[in-house]
């Protein structure tokens, strides 16, 4: 869908497009409940492998409210509740909560789900799975171990090239849900050189709100001087917000809230493309915007490409104690 008509900033004033939509997607609305009702039903201490979805303030709240953030669960008492991120995790960290007798809330966002289901699928069925995605990050690390003896991990073309495979007519691929849609298109595309028979997903890995945020960047950037991107270092899908504004020309940057705004970086810029990464809480975007407008950038416009309406169900084994069947 294309994005609404953009009024063209011909005037004196600064002027700030706001990019819709932004923000939370619905598999990092779904975590962050999970761990809130799992403190509302059973009360502090909750625990929580990883950073719930990546982002800073986001994870201080919920530690504020009583959800204690570990690395690894042998760092959980044996027999307390625990909760998986977002981001999901592999058969192994399975095991060893069951072994360590853990009452487990699974909050892995579904998108990630239908990744990992696809690994074991092309496993069973002989593949070598070849996996586009960003070495070290959470989710790659749980869907690599869907699968480890079978997987290999590819970030660039060049990883492509280097590839010696032991069957190149019996290949798969998969991608991380949080990638560059452009990158990632230039990274199957030369799969398919070397690969010809490869086969993949029957619909793309790209969740759908890392596609919205990177097509409305897209949208805006011919009309902005500077690119705003609200959310975590840590954020990959916040990151490929940047990436995606920079390819276009434009100086994009990160920003965790206002406070980390460089005064300087606003000097001689007229329009402004304000956004913020799917783990990003709204309240910090309308902290931004204010304190643009205070700085001059009174025009606002809110550029919209279409309106998500996605919802997921609360995991079975919260839904069944809290008594609720879907999030509102």
């Amino acid at each position: 869908m294309p994005l609404k008509p953009i009024a063209v900033n011909d005037g004196e004033e600064k002027k700030l497009f706001l990019l819709k939509p932004r923000g939370f997607c619905a598999g990092v609305v779904r975590a962050i409940d999970v761990v809130k009702i799992a403190l509302d039903l059973y009360g502090p201490p909750v625990y929580v492998r990883k950073e719930i979805v990546h982002n800073k303030h986001v994870v201080d709240e919920l530690r504020e409210a009583g959800a204690i953030f570990v690395e690894e669960l042998e760092e959980v008492p044996v027999g307390a509740r625990a909760i998986f991120s977002a981001h999901g995790v592999s058969p192994a960290v399975r095991k060893e909560a069951k072994d360590r007798q853990l009452n487990v809330i699974d909050a892995t966002c579904p998108l990630v789900t239908k990744v990992h289901l696809e690994a074991v699928k092309f496993a069973r069925e002989g593949y070598t799975i070849v996996l586009i995605g960003h070495r070290g990050h959470d989710e790659v690390t749980g869907t690599l171990g869907e699968a480890p003896s079978r997987s290999i991990l590819v970030e660039n073309v060049a990883d492509v090239d280097a590839l010696n495979l032991p069957d190149p007519s019996r290949v798969a691929y998969l991608t991380q849900t949080t990638l560059s849609l452009d990158e990632t298109k230039h990274i199957e595309q030369r799969l398919k050189e070397r690969f010809p028979t490869i086969t993949g997903p029957k619909s793309q890995d790209i969740c759908y709100a890392t596609e919205n945020r990177q097509m409305a960047v897209k949208g805006v950037a011919p009309f902005c001087d500077l690119l705003l991107v609200v959310g975590s270092d840590n954020s990959s899908n916040s990151k490929r917000l940047v990436e995606v504004g920079r390819n276009f020309g434009i100086h994009g940057y990160l920003v965790n809230d206002w406070n980390d705004v460089d005064p300087a970086w606003l000097e001689g810029v007229k329009n402004i493309g304000v956004t913020a990464g799917a783990s990003a809480p709204e309240h910090l975007v309308e902290e931004l915007v204010e304190a643009l407008q205070q700085k001059g950038f009174t025009q606002l416009e809110v550029v919209e490409l279409v309106d998500e309406d996605v919802r997921f169900s609360l995991p079975p084994e919260l839904s069944a104690a809290a008594g609720l069947v879907s999030l509102r």
